[in-house]
């Protein structure tokens, strides 16, 4: 207002001083233009007043639409001489406030999906930073998602579609894959695919990276392959006795009661075994195809040990064996399979029977595991299950998990020995992303231990901070 107002006077000032030198020359006539202009810059300082509020009005009306505010004006805001303009761009401010609503309901809709997708998915920019990552990529990654793109087949498809999108920019949804393999916390096998974004997101995304774990259908090719290695390898020894077996018997056994009797018995002894060797390996095949999916419901230990202690009372006295049990008090949950416990706690316990001497002390400890340099520094259980056999030598410590390994062939396949049975308690042992020790002196025994962490629910109650 005050430059429209400065405007007219400057207009206005010339007429004026021209008419005033007159008036002071003592022209009558000067009076009557005077009196016409100064009617005409009162007449201009209204209409200047009034289009000083409608170019108020306007200006508020652009602010709105420029900070997609949806508040229509009001009534008594229209503007007077710029009515069409006011009313046009009030409805330009509704079209645009319905507009940027419908794209609001759009990227929630984007956001509901990502969310729900079962691959992990993550949106990056141009620039390779993460702008969003869907509940699948934090679950089966967590903090370890940007290590996990640094991966050098990954990063190599990620520059392909970043050097392809400059090249073209019109060139949206170019797609590149790449194959990983995942070492830690378990192994994974990885299908990635990388597709590039054309226009970007809104947030600036421009490349979706898809993240297939083909874990389970590669474990299951790598299964038929291992089972039939596995057991053309450790049956046929079995087998060849059961044939041998029954050959004599149909021959010079056949009218001989006693050698009937006798070799019966070894052919119903390896057919257990038969058994035994198919159930771990059945059971290991299984272990495998679900070890990079961790466990998630909570697990009382203690109990669980408890129980499984009970369990081998017969076995204990058929030994003439003692068993120690200390479990800690008020012990918190651990994140873990009821039945893969179970199944590792009766491998550990059986072994101790096994290879611990006559009449001699097992001893079952579950308690809170101490930091330090045995153990992570998180906050986790430990059960340890300890015998007084002959020990084992300290070479063969690394490899007593591997599948059929045996330090002592003929003892192991005397007592019933698979060779399955820590490779089958590091396999659960690796899902549950905990640790397994071994430990054995000669002549003094053999104690293994396994560190599972403790429940998150259980931790945060613990450290609240």
């Amino acid at each position: 207002m005050r430059r429209l107002l400065g405007i007219a006077i400057c207009l206005a000032g010339a007429p004026v001083a021209t008419l005033a030198f007159l008036a002071a020359a003592q022209w009558a006539d000067v009076w009557p233009a005077m009196a016409g202009i100064f009617v005409s810059m009162v007449s201009a300082g209204v209409f200047a007043l009034v289009w000083a509020r409608d170019l108020d009005l306007l200006t508020e009306a652009v602010r709105r639409v420029a900070s997609d505010d949806p508040a229509p004006a009001t009534q008594a805001d229209t503007a007077v001489l710029m009515d069409t303009l006011g009313r046009e761009i009030e409805r330009l401010s509704r079209r645009l406030a319905t507009r940027a609503a419908l794209q609001e309901q759009y990227r929630r809709a984007d956001t509901v999906i990502l969310e729900r997708l079962p691959d992990p998915v993550a949106v990056l920019a141009q620039d390779r930073s993460i702008r969003r990552a869907n509940a699948a990529a934090r679950l089966a990654f967590g903090d370890d998602m940007p290590a996990v793109l640094r991966h050098p087949a990954l990063r190599t498809a990620i520059d392909r579609a970043v050097a392809g999108s400059q090249a073209n920019p019109s060139g949206g949804g170019e797609t590149h894959t790449a194959e990983l393999v995942l070492r830690a916390p378990v192994p994974r096998d990885v299908h990635a695919t990388v597709v590039t974004l054309d226009p970007p997101l809104a947030d600036g995304g421009q490349l979706l990276v898809v993240l297939s774990d083909r874990t389970r259908e590669r474990g299951v090719e790598r299964m038929r392959a291992d089972f039939v290695a596995n057991v053309s390898h450790e049956l046929r020894t079995p087998l060849a006795s059961l044939i041998g077996f029954i050959e004599t018997l149909r021959g010079p056994a056949a009218d001989d009661p006693p050698a009937q009797q006798r070799f019966l018995a070894i052919m119903a002894e390896q057919g257990a075994r038969m058994n035994r060797l198919i159930d771990d390996l059945l059971s290991l095949s299984r272990i495998e195809l679900m070890e990079h999916q961790t466990p998630s419901k909570p697990l009382d230990l203690g109990g669980l040990a408890q129980k499984m202690a009970d369990g081998f009372e017969p076995r204990l006295k058929e030994r003439k064996a003692n068993l120690k049990l200390n479990i800690a008090e008020a012990l918190p949950p651990v994140s873990g399979d009821a039945d893969q416990m179970s199944q590792v706690l009766q491998n550990l316990l059986d072994n101790a029977l096994k290879y611990g001497r006559d009449s001699g002390t097992i001893s079952l400890v579950v308690a809170v595991a101490q930091p330090g340099d045995r153990w992570p520094s998180r906050r986790g259980l430990v059960v340890s299950v300890a015998d007084e056999g002959i020990g084992i030598p300290r070479d063969h410590l690394p490899r007593l998990t591997e599948r059929f390994y045996r330090v002592d062939k003929g003892r192991s396949r005397a007592v019933g020995g698979t060779g399955l049975g820590l490779a089958i308690v590091k396999h659960i042992v690796n899902r549950h992303r905990g640790q397994l020790l071994i430990e054995s002196e000669e002549g003094k025994g053999t104690t293994v231990s396994v560190w599972l962490p403790i429940a998150q629910a259980a931790a945060r109650a613990a450290n609240p901070d």
